[in-house]
């Protein structure tokens, strides 16, 4: 018979410096993860680096007939009108990789890893770590209008995942690992760590707390050095240096944000619209990429420009002086081509266009305002920076990081303050627009919710001595199971099992009611009880005692002083901690309801009293 492990005291948990709930100390476990990650990061910044490096090798071939890994943009090749076949050849690649290889490369990235975050206890395929990148570097490489981060933070997901998967980690933390590893290769593209950590805490995390930020920051950090070392100091967008906003200018950016907010959400729902066209399509989802890459030949044809990343794009954008064609062309062409595109299923992102599209419409929203009021005092490279975070604000709802990411990314203090209230109008639009956003709508139709909110957990602000139960009936070690029975039965049967005390009332243990009633009448409470080896404190959290209930499997808790563990003080099962959250949930909602009560009341008196007044 195999030996069965003693669950710890509470005391036994927390004197060694851990939680209940957990194998080992949370200082010693973090340092683990921490490390983990940093080596995780280091990998991944040499992934974003070869991926870059595949998607200009396959450029070249696709567009040049080029066998070199030098960075170059698809806008300048002269095939004429075979620019209409290589997308299309790219599509029908990504397809078969994916029927082939895995569906899971299909998409943009961040919903996949959100996805299973949420459902699939972070676990990624392996597969996915070498098919994403792959996948990605042919369809960008073949003129696909994305960004090289989607596929890396996929990845780097992935890969976070699989790392969490060898060592044997809890979901929690494989969770903390897969975040990780997706927002250090979004800091090795782009050398955005602070950005990088807020699209952690905002899209992936789900909550915030010691145990899973300081791994998180240490491997984007860690990313955004390896940016450093592989892709260079300079900023990734540079423009020019902009001056301190006027007031009056404040109100115009603002403005403009709310407007990019609207078209945010518009965006949005047209990527998912254009996603439900595709399912009606009477074919196998494998030709869907080649469908779409139709829509990316097309528009490069007639404007190469929006063919490939794009990053040039974004930079010229925000010198303030580009031409109003190219404008134009990026706001409506490029959409177009990455909507129809990434509609289809192939593999992309949306980082890189929705930052193209919002800055184009930011600095035409600037030309207008300028040809109208040219004593606004806005400036377009300022509108061009607003735009693309603004965008990416309403889009993603990923306010912090829209703002951050647009600060990293251009080095421009001076932009703070209209980044702050561009993005949050855009921000608030989009909230009162649609149910989700881009990132989360994919899951959302497929009965997946997401947080919206970061609440503090109930349990945690409640304590033992709220939800435990004081009259409990006990018993002697020497009393027999027939004097114990007639007892219970004179006392209606009660539900909290039995406490056994020896004769100077310490507590020895608790037996549960099913164990005496089914006990032989010769039989006496000694022989049934065994000695309480997990307890509780009445100021203990009950969301400590949760965890110990959850992990050894038990359906009550004594709860003992914490000064003298030989006495009980009382009993806690599963529904009283129930009971407790349910009252103090109701709590709020009926001190909410009091207050909006108590405001209906002093409108109706202030009403009354103007009326009176007027009678008067």
């Amino acid at each position: 018979m195999s030996k069965i492990p003693v669950a710890p005291s509470l005391d036994d948990l927390l004197n060694e410096g851990q939680q209940p709930g957990q194998e080992r100390p949370v200082s010693r476990r973090v340092l683990f993860l921490s490390i983990q990650a940093v080596l995780n990061a280091v990998i991944i910044g040499f992934i974003a680096k070869l991926l870059v490096a595949l998607i200009s090798l396959i450029t070249n071939l696709a567009f040049y007939g080029e066998f070199s890994f030098h960075e170059t943009s698809p806008a300048h090749n002269a095939l004429g009108i075979w620019v209409l076949a290589i997308p299309v050849i790219g599509g029908l690649i990504v397809g078969l990789m994916a029927r082939l290889g895995s569906p899971a490369i299909r998409g943009h990235g961040i919903p996949e890893a959100m996805e299973q975050v949420l459902t699939n206890e972070s676990r990624i395929k392996p597969i996915i770590t070498l098919l994403k990148p792959l996948s990605a570097a042919i369809s960008i490489g073949t003129g696909g209008p994305f960004g090289a981060e989607g596929p890396i933070i996929s990845t780097g997901g992935a890969f976070g995942s699989f790392a969490g998967q060898i060592m044997r980690i809890s979901p929690n933390e494989r969770k903390v690992m897969l975040t990780a590893g997706a927002t250090a290769g979004m800091s090795a593209i782009f050398g955005t760590p602070v950005a990088a950590v807020l699209l952690a805490i905002e899209l992936l995390l789900f909550e915030f707390s010691p145990r899973s930020i300081i791994p998180v920051a240490l491997a984007c950090a860690t990313g955004a050095a390896m940016h450093l070392l592989l892709f260079g100091t300079a900023p990734v967008f540079a423009m020019p240096g902009i001056l301190a906003p006027t007031y009056g200018a404040l109100i115009w950016y603002t403005a403009m944000g709310a407007v990019i907010g609207v078209a945010s959400a518009l965006i949005s729902k047209s990527i998912y619209l254009i996603e439900d066209l595709f399912e009606r399509l009477p074919v196998h989802w494998m030709w869907w990429p080649a469908i779409g890459a139709v829509a990316i030949g097309v528009t490069g044809y007639f404007a190469p420009y929006t063919l490939g990343v794009g990053y040039n794009n974004i930079t010229e954008l925000l010198t303030g002086s580009a031409s109003l064609q190219l404008v134009l062309g990026l706001c409506f062409l490029k959409f177009i081509s990455w909507s129809v595109s990434l509609g289809s299923g192939t593999s992309g992102g949306t980082l890189a266009p929705l930052l193209t599209i919002g800055g184009a419409a930011g600095l035409g929203l600037g030309m207008l305002v300028m040809h109208f009021f040219p004593q606004s005092g806005i400036n377009l490279p300022t509108c061009a920076l607003i735009g693309m975070a603004a965008m990416f604000a309403g889009a993603a709802r990923a306010l912090l990081t829209a703002i951050v990411f647009a600060l990293e990314t251009t080095m421009q203090a001076h932009g703070l303050l209209p980044l702050l209230g561009a993005c949050t109008a855009s921000y608030f639009v989009s909230f009162f627009m649609m149910k989700g956003s881009i990132m989360t709508e994919k899951i959302r139709r497929r009965g997946i919710s997401t947080p919206q909110a970061y609440e503090p957990d109930i349990l945690q602000h409640l304590r033992v001595a709220d939800g435990m139960a004081f009259n409990f009936i006990t018993a002697l070690p020497e009393e027999n199971i027939v004097q114990v029975k007639a007892r219970l039965r004179a006392e209606g049967n009660p539900q909290l099992p039995l406490v056994v005390e020896d004769g100077d009332r310490r507590f020895a243990g608790i037996i549960g009611l099913q164990q005496v009633y089914q006990a032989q009448d010769k039989d006496n409470i000694a022989s049934l009880v065994l000695p309480a080896k997990t307890w509780i404190y009445p100021e203990s959290s009950l969301d400590t005692a949760i965890q110990l209930m959850d992990r050894y499997g038990l359906e009550y808790l004594p709860v003992v002083r914490k000064d003298d563990k030989s006495k009980i003080v009382g009993i806690l099962t599963a529904s009283q901690v129930f009971t407790a959250y349910r009252k103090r949930r109701n709590a709020g909602e009926q001190y909410q309801q009091a207050i909006s009560v108590k405001r209906r009341r002093n409108k109706l008196i202030v009403s009354s009293r103007k009326w009176l007044g007027k009678e008067r």
